[in-house]
């Protein structure tokens, strides 16, 4: 196997069982499997194999499915992150707890709703830039169906924020 899909390996198996809180706990632990990686490694073995990083540290995420439907990924991350959405012109501004915007936004990133530019997130806001006010109306639309499926309406936002 070569090197770069055996160091895959073993950082899928590492954050598989929880044990990877950063970089550098990263490469202590590569460094007692007896696999060395530079820091810029790590952080493209991290961006290829699809990791994310929460609060308490790296997990691994699966690609979203594509049939028309939201991904899976990207539905799960709005029930467990999102605390509420908002349309402010051609932006979209989603709000989570603290630490999980970034999360959020890799799984909209990834699954790249019709109308969405790009994303950027601080440490509890993600701002989602449509193409047009109208594709952020339909964007808030769908996230809304999707954080609370079955009613069509986006669950009560926590009163703590703003």
């Amino acid at each position: 196997m070569p090197a770069k899909a055996a160091r895959h390996a073993v950082i899928r198996r590492l954050i598989a069982e929880g044990a990877v809180r950063s970089q550098e706990h990263l490469a202590d632990l590569l460094s007692r499997e007896g696999v060395a990686a530079s820091q810029g490694t790590l952080s493209r073995d991290l961006r290829d194999l699809g990791v994310l990083k929460g609060p308490d540290g790296y997990t691994l995420a699966s690609p979203g499915e594509a049939r028309g439907e939201a991904p899976r990924e990207l539905q799960r991350a709005i029930r467990e992150r999102l605390l509420s959405v908002d349309q402010a012109g051609s932006l979209v501004v989603l709000r989570t707890a603290p630490g999980h915007a970034s999360a959020l936004a890799v799984e909209v990133d990834r699954s790249r709703p019709a109308g969405v530019v790009g994303t950027v997130a601080g440490d509890d806001t993600v701002f989602v830039a449509a193409g047009s006010p109208a594709k952020a109306h339909r964007l808030t639309g769908m996230i809304r169906a999707l954080a609370a499926p079955g009613t069509g309406r986006e669950r009560p936002a926590r009163k703590d924020v703003l």
